[in-house]
């Protein structure tokens, strides 16, 4: 069964769905057998970032998260580019101002908080803000057309969405620095190379590899088991190896002991596809609630 869910606005900590509504939002969602797909909906404006984007984005996250059903979220644009950075519609004053400086530099939650697995379809242009949102994902599947990257040092401000903890972390110092201090901009196949993207694919292509991606992990990969992997790998940044053995080795406890341990066994012998019982709400390990150096990442 198909849902759709356009999210239109958020009131406190009150999600306001619409639902089938035909009025123009600034982000969709969909959930189908399993995998959620958010897409970035202002393809007038190549989906360039606003904070209506953001609010709804993060609404959608949110309804992503509570969903059980939602084993993984797939995010996309509509049109012919993913995000190609932020609105500049206020033109040169754009970043002209400090009256308000009590914005974070990463404007929605990050996906890494996430516990599905997320998985980007980059289907075209994603830069500044659009990129560096990117890169929280968990898995990119990129455009050989589009072109992609972290240009705000050329427009002299510091790129966000706390891509100078990521870069790092993912390709190395050295290519961390090509990519956010150099501000170039990069085809699919190069940010490939760089071992920021999964596939590299003809733009027509990439939301069909993303979904074949996400359908390989939401009928395959235990969805409790696949959260708690996804945590731990996030979280292990934050460890020394003597205290993470001991979190793995809890949460390794943890899984034996659920049914979804019986039946993947069960189900590799049989030669039939699983049928997983374990649910990320109510399967969740205590360990990875109390035992963080980050109680945000919880």
């Amino acid at each position: 069964m198909e849902v759709r869910v356009e999210i239109c606005s958020t009131a406190g900590n009150h999600l306001l769905p619409v639902i089938n509504s035909m009025s123009e939002k600034s982000v969709t969602l969909t959930i189908d057998d399993r995998i959620a797909v958010i897409t970035l909906n202002r393809p007038g404006q190549l989906n360039t970032f606003n904070a209506d984007m953001a609010a709804q984005w993060n609404a959608a996250y949110e309804q992503c998260e509570q969903n059980d059903d939602v084993r993984v979220i797939v995010v996309t644009g509509a049109g012919s580019a993913f995000c190609a950075g932020a609105d500049m519609s206020g033109g040169a004053d754009t970043f002209d101002t400090q009256d308000d400086m009590t914005f974070s530099s990463c404007p929605i939650t990050p996906a890494w908080r996430l516990r599905k697995p997320v998985i980007g379809a980059l289907n075209g242009h994603a830069v500044g803000v659009g990129f560096g949102l990117a890169l929280q994902f968990d898995f990119r599947i990129v455009a050989e057309e589009a072109k992609y990257g972290l240009l705000q040092v050329r427009r002299g401000v510091l790129a966000d969405a706390c891509s100078h903890w990521l870069l790092p972390r993912l390709i190395g110092v050295e290519k961390a620095l090509q990519v956010i201090l150099l501000g170039r901009t990069m085809k699919g196949v190069e940010v490939m190379e760089k071992g920021l993207a999964t596939q590299c694919v003809p733009a027509d292509q990439v939301l069909d590899t993303a979904l074949t991606l996400a359908q390989e992990i939401a009928t395959w990969s235990a969805p409790a088991v696949a959260a708690m992997t996804k945590a731990l790998v996030w979280r292990s940044f934050d460890y020394g190896i003597d205290d993470f053995e001991k979190l793995e080795t809890a949460v390794l406890h943890h899984t034996m002991g659920m049914p979804d341990a019986l039946e993947g066994g069960m189900a590799y012998f049989e030669k039939r596809e699983p049928d997983w019982q374990g649910r990320v709400s109510q399967d969740w390990p205590d360990c990875l609630i109390t035992d963080s150096p980050d109680s945000g990442d919880s």
